[in-house]
């Protein structure tokens, strides 16, 4: 199934947090916050303009982002947990690397 977001939503995957602090201590998952950093797997063609005109999303497919804790609604699409968030939830692009993919 191919999901395609409205207006200015995108969808987001969220991306593995580290499991150790900086010291080495191993982070149980029931301890680990969710991770605030994601993939961007889709977005709406963008939102409308006080004249009507439509005005294009910042964000594409395959950017890394910061959002932020509580943004976004948790969805689930062919077995997977997804994030769609309105492009103002973005608190920024994260430039250079590769995105990781979380682990199933």
């Amino acid at each position: 199934m191919k999901f395609r977001p409205l207006h200015d939503r995108v969808v987001v995957r969220r991306l593995d947090a580290d499991e150790k602090t900086a010291g080495g201590i191993i982070i149980p998952d029931t301890a680990r916050e969710k991770p605030m950093e994601g993939e961007i797997v889709a977005v709406g063609p963008g939102a409308r303009n006080e004249q009507g005109q439509l005005v294009a999303l910042d964000v594409k497919a395959g950017d890394r982002i910061l959002f932020g804790k509580w943004s976004g609604t948790e969805v689930k699409i062919d077995g997977e947990d997804l994030l769609i968030m309105k492009e103002s939830d973005i608190m920024g692009i994260i430039e250079g690397g590769v995105a990781k993919k979380k682990a199933a």
